[in-house]
């Protein structure tokens, strides 16, 4: 079943990047990214209320919760914190880069996970797995070459450097998943991150944006926005319940989530019309086999 769920995951992700690229074009980052969380909190309110206030509306069904305790919310905590950072990072790189090169980049995460499982937890990469690194590497320093022809440089592009910390930042947070959702249930994780994500993202929009709102990038609405929204609870719900079982192993489920990129790579060629997609495409059938070599080195 977690196999299963993770593949639904991947298809809804793809779906919540081309929402995200198509609500970001233009527009207004952080704006975006502070309704993107409102949004979000709203799906999950009732399920809050319920729990919170014993009023057992949704017992028996799959958004049954139970209240946390402290150390429970301080675990939520910090896992919103570090998503959020990932999420920054990785609006802005989506605003300002072709989706068939932010794809790609965000689909390495599963090696950042699996290095980060050998450094962190003392696992060993066998062969089938240290193919699948060597290939996502290889992948990236081809899509390095053949990013240059639209003007983006690896070596001096900003972007490039925000797109690389929202993966790292994504993989820390996988890991961090993993150990969190073996003694925290799925609907008081995602409900109360997305709250606390709202609250932090307020601070942030307050300070950074609003201030200086009349001089920068203006903010529009696009109903591109609460499909963002939509795509990507029912992904993380996926995900998180996925997650729960306990033979789930978060190597593969992040594997399998990145194959998100092949929804995105072919939205960006289809809606966005996106150039250099022959080369790109080469890119990507790397990544693929990358991801392959490394779920046959980890199921």
């Amino acid at each position: 079943m977690w196999l299963t769920l993770a593949f639904v995951s991947a298809g809804l992700l793809g779906l919540y990047d081309v929402a995200k690229k198509k609500a970001l074009t233009g527009n207004a980052v952080l704006p975006v990214l502070l309704l993107n969380t409102f949004i979000c909190s709203l799906f999950f309110l009732p399920a809050i209320l319920s729990a919170e206030c014993g009023l057992g509306w949704f017992d028996g069904t799959v958004l049954e919760s139970s209240p946390g305790t402290l150390r429970a919310h301080g675990l939520v905590l910090l896992k919103s914190a570090i998503v959020l950072t990932s999420w920054i990072f990785g609006y802005f790189a989506m605003k300002h880069l072709p989706i068939t090169i932010v794809g790609p980049i965000n689909a390495t995460r599963p090696v950042m996970v699996l290095v980060g499982a050998m450094l962190l937890f003392g696992e060993r990469l066998n062969a089938y797995q240290w193919a699948g690194v060597v290939l996502a590497v290889v992948s990236l320093l081809m899509l390095s070459r053949s990013s240059r022809r639209e003007g983006v440089d690896f070596a001096h592009n900003r972007w490039v450097l925000f797109i690389a910390l929202a993966a790292l930042t994504g993989a820390v947070s996988g890991l961090y998943d993993k150990y969190i959702m073996g003694r925290l249930d799925a609907v008081f994780v995602q409900s109360w991150y997305n709250l606390y994500q709202f609250a932090m993202m307020s601070v942030v929009v307050g300070i950074l944006w609003w201030p200086r709102r009349r001089s920068t990038t203006p903010f529009r609405w696009s109903w591109a926005i609460p499909l963002i929204s939509l795509f990507l609870t029912l992904a993380d719900f996926a995900y998180l319940y996925a997650l729960q079982e306990p033979d789930a192993m978060i190597s593969v489920v992040s594997m399998i989530r990145r194959g998100s990129v092949v929804v995105s790579f072919l939205c960006g060629a289809a809606l966005f019309h996106e150039r250099n997609l022959r080369a790109k495409a080469l890119d990507l059938a790397f990544i693929l086999a990358g991801m392959f070599f490394l779920w046959l080195g980890s199921r």
